[in-house]
């Protein structure tokens, strides 16, 4: 199993989707999941601290198991078959640990209300994570090496503009 974490929630231009980035630990790599809107809300609200007046569902599931006497121990992102993930909650009921089955949507919106880690199935990360590329937007100290010269000739060139020859 892989420790992860919620790198972030983005929003699809084409569809009312969102994906939820999971990076793991210790790694660049990250587990893109698709997630609806609803669930991809109900993990923005947690992660930003949003009051709301009343519970939404993950906060009475949490409520239920914490009434019920169990504790949410951790969540396990632990299979991916035809492009579905597939995750399980893993509920400590007086030393009883309980295995249930869940969307990982579900599962990721429950851990972040109660505080417990985030697991990923080391088959599953080797199946759909990526390593993001670098961003070639960001210069490196490579990219920006400019002699005294051309700096020199670009000066002169800004010295030379006359800025009243741009007003209409």
């Amino acid at each position: 199993m892989i420790e992860v974490v919620i790198e972030s929630i983005r929003i699809s231009l084409v569809s009312q989707h969102r994906i939820v980035l999971l990076k793991e630990l210790d790694n660049e790599r990250q587990l893109p999941i698709w997630i609806g809107p609803c669930e991809a809300d109900a993990i923005t609200i947690e992660l930003q601290d949003v009051k709301i007046a009343r519970p939404v569902t993950h906060d009475l599931l949490k409520n239920v198991i914490a009434e019920l006497g169990g504790r949410v121990s951790h969540v396990l992102i632990r299979a991916l078959d035809e492009g579905v993930f597939f995750a399980s909650l893993f509920i400590d009921k007086k030393g009883d640990l309980m295995e249930i089955d869940c969307r990982s949507s579900d599962a990721i919106a429950l851990a972040v209300r109660v505080k417990v880690p985030i697991f990923v199935d080391d088959d599953v990360m080797e199946q759909a994570s990526v390593v993001p590329e670098a961003d070639i937007q960001e210069p490196t100290t490579e990219d920006v090496e400019v002699d005294a010269e051309t700096m020199d000739v670009f000066s002169d060139f800004l010295d030379s503009l006359d800025f009243d020859d741009f007003e209409e």
